[in-house]
């Protein structure tokens, strides 16, 4: 059980130490201002710590996507990963990402996503989740909280790494 879990909890330990000395140092949440940029990160697909952990869900959801990040605030973003019902899911989405705190970028995410059975028998539907970016160099992580509606969609916290792969 506990193999199971080691990339959630390795993802978590690395997250902690990242940005824990930092917001130590008294930052504040601000606003980023936004500027011009063209860079392109390879996106994995996810690691999902689902609330409901008596279900049988799968917790590895491999995959991958592309992040273009054409503003220091905005992105778009595309992807295809293997999903907690064990289908295939794709997905589109809008970052918007306007607030910081230390290294973290604060936002959201407006897109639509397909492939879950009991969601939309399988169909695309619309998705509005907060997300929380960290990047560093040529790696990062993206971090969202996705909440439980009913028995259609089992919630999570899921961690997305990336990789840079031109600026």
């Amino acid at each position: 059980m506990l193999k199971k879990h080691i990339y959630f909890i390795c993802a978590f330990f690395i997250l902690t130490l990242a940005v824990i000395p930092v917001l130590t140092r008294a930052e504040t949440l601000h606003n980023i201002d936004s500027q011009a940029r063209n860079e392109l990160w390879l996106n994995t697909g996810f690691y999902s710590y689902h609330f409901q952990r008596d279900q049988g869900l799968d917790d590895h959801n491999w995959g991958v996507g592309l992040e273009y990040r054409y503003s220091s605030v905005n992105s778009v973003t595309a992807g295809r990963f293997h999903n907690s019902d064990l289908q295939m899911s794709d997905y589109v989405a809008w970052f918007w990402q306007p607030y910081a705190w230390g290294p973290l970028r604060l936002g959201g995410l407006l897109g639509a996503i397909d492939g879950y059975p009991k969601a939309t028998n399988g169909a695309w539907f619309p998705m509005l989740l907060p997300v929380a970016s960290l990047e560093y160099q040529r790696v990062g992580i993206n971090l969202t909280i996705i909440p439980s509606f009913q028995d259609r969609l089992h919630g999570s916290i899921s961690i997305q790494f990336k990789f840079k792969l031109y600026e």
